[in-house]
């Protein structure tokens, strides 16, 4: 070990915290910026756990079948959005509740992926290839942090694109009117279904990228345990962020480093209590609700379609 590294000593923490801030939280920015969309057309998605890991099961398949990991981000994103469109359809009948069709969705997606991708689980694909962004040094746990995939950068550039396109474009004014007052939508000659249909879709595309991410790059492979609930999760991240995607970007990288704090605690010997800080992620996600829920008030940046009963 060279001398810079072994002065390193306690900083190794951080930089663990920082590596899997970048790695683990990529999955849950593209999932909470497919869902700020939908969220913002009026419509909750609670399905896209399904699409996450039908994403990771469709991108690993293809990416063994055609030795491209790329073509395999491609067909994760397909497949979120034929989930994402029945979704939104399903969800356009009248007498149809948001949330019932997104659990369905939800245990419907998980079981279809786990059912096909069995033959999956022992071969190996190839994976998305890192960039290493710690060229500057010869620490190894810096290099490792600053190892990153081109999925997290995309998603870098994704999230002010979204917020620009949301508050900026005829694509963004109509997804806002629709979320803020459908019958206002409708009188202005916006088919508010279509809308919420084709946000839905844009969202699942995005979910189903973030499952990519998971089978082809980080852990980097495919079996039942791969999502560990980070579908879910991200729907609570939106609220987080107040229903902004460069503030998803942020909540993102929170979720991410307290997801990897578990790890880096146990690569410096702290063993007691390792499940506990391998809870982390779920008690912020408790946390977020409970501050975030009112009883007499709603969030200003709150849709307001979201709190009619539909």
């Amino acid at each position: 070990m060279s001398a810079e590294a072994e002065a390193l000593g306690t900083w190794g923490v951080p930089l663990a915290v920082l590596g899997g801030a970048l790695r683990v939280s990529t999955p849950f920015l593209f999932v909470s910026l497919g869902e700020c969309i939908t969220e913002r057309s009026g419509r909750v998605n609670l399905g896209l756990e399904g699409t996450l890991v039908m994403g990771a099961m469709a991108g690993y398949g293809i990416s063994y079948l055609t030795g491209s990991p790329w073509l395999g981000v491609l067909a994760a994103g397909a497949a979120g959005a034929v989930l994402g469109a029945a979704h939104g359809y399903l969800c356009g009948r009248p007498r149809v509740n948001d949330i019932a069709v997104g659990i369905a969705f939800m245990l419907f997606g998980t079981g279809l992926a786990f059912f096909l991708g069995k033959p999956l689980v022992q071969p190996s694909a190839p994976r998305l290839p890192a960039i290493d962004l710690g060229f500057f040094t010869d620490v190894p746990q810096l290099k490792a942090a600053l190892s990153v995939n081109a999925l997290f950068l995309v998603g870098i550039v994704l999230a002010p694109l979204l917020r620009w396109m949301l508050k900026n474009t005829r694509w963004g004014l109509m997804v806002r009117t629709v979320g803020e007052n459908a019958d206002a939508a409708r009188a202005m000659g916006y088919d508010v279904n279509r809308v919420r249909l084709l946000a839905t879709a844009a969202g699942g595309v995005l979910a189903g990228i973030g499952g990519s991410f998971l089978s082809l790059f980080y852990p980097g492979s495919w079996n039942e345990g791969l999502s560990s609930g980070q579908g879910l999760m991200a729907v609570a991240l939106v609220i987080f962020a107040r229903w902004d995607p460069v503030r998803c970007l942020w909540a993102s990288l929170l979720f991410g480093g307290a997801g990897a704090l578990g790890p880096a605690l146990q690569s410096v010997g702290i063993t007691q209590g390792y499940y506990l800080f391998n809870a982390a992620p779920y008690a912020l996600t408790l946390l977020i609700m409970v501050v975030s829920s009112s009883a007499t008030r709603n969030s200003a940046d709150m849709p307001a379609e979201l709190v009619r009963s539909r």
